[in-house]
């Protein structure tokens, strides 16, 4: 196997890792953002219980208004049926007919806000059942993106094992501190030198001294001797030839 050889083994495996560690990068961004989506759904229904609520409390006070009006009504007229003079009967009947008035309008009100308590309701079940149904998919998708996490880290960890036996096979610490120090600015690093003399990094058309360096370079590793480093005259990657 020649250096050029090796090094596109490294780089195949190099770039098996990157993808590996864009994708768990990538993965619980996926999962936070569905369950983002369901914080939306849970929102709605908690503010159906919220209006719910809000209809309950609104009949529990009208309920007690009323209550307190009836009271009220049956204290004056307790009072009404001690007095002595007509004219104090008269006052007290104007104040229970004035009272009477504002329990009719409690009792109104308690029956409107009753009335809103079954569309309340129903907005709490067709929220849950959103929720519910939501919520199914939402764990399932999580499961399965925690699930894809772990096998992710298993993989990469083996294909960090994997590269080092590819770094072993590197023989020359130039070509291995060239391309260590190109791919983190370029990828991939290691590309063919197409039959036109051009770059199939960059596309550009190379002089074709490069060309003959890349030639060169092949029988050389066919024959066991040494290699040197042809790269790009534009994006610096190395060359060679198929």
């Amino acid at each position: 196997m020649t250096i050029v050889e090796a090094l596109v083994e490294l780089q195949d495996i190099d770039g098996r890792i990157r993808e590996l560690e864009s994708e768990l990068k990538d993965l619980p961004r996926r999962k936070a953002l569905e369950t983002a989506r369901l914080s939306g759904v849970s929102a709605d229904l908690q503010a159906a219980k919220a209006s719910h609520e809000y209809a309950a409390q609104r009949v529990k006070s009208y309920e007690e208004d009323a209550k307190s009006l009836k009271d009220r009504i049956q204290q004056l007229k307790t009072t009404q049926s001690g007095l002595k003079t007509n004219k104090e009967y008269q006052q007290y009947s104007v104040q229970i007919d004035m009272v009477s008035h504002d329990l009719e309008a409690a009792e109104n009100n308690q029956i409107a806000a009753m009335d809103d308590l079954p569309s309340a309701q129903a907005r709490i079940e067709e929220a849950q059942r959103k929720y519910d149904a939501e919520k199914g998919g939402v764990d399932q998708f999580c499961a399965e993106i925690d699930e894809r996490i772990a096998a992710v880290k298993v993989e990469l960890e083996e294909s960090m094992k994997e590269r080092v036996e590819k770094v072993k096979a590197v023989t020359d610490p130039k070509f291995m501190l060239y391309y260590e120090r190109l791919r983190t600015k370029r990828w991939p690093v290691v590309v063919p030198l197409t039959a036109d003399g051009v770059c199939d990094g960059c596309h550009l058309v190379q002089p074709p001294s490069v060309g003959q360096l890349a030639d060169a370079n092949a029988k050389n590793g066919e024959m066991d001797r040494p290699q040197s480093i042809v790269a790009c005259t534009m994006c610096g990657r190395i060359l060679y030839r198929v």
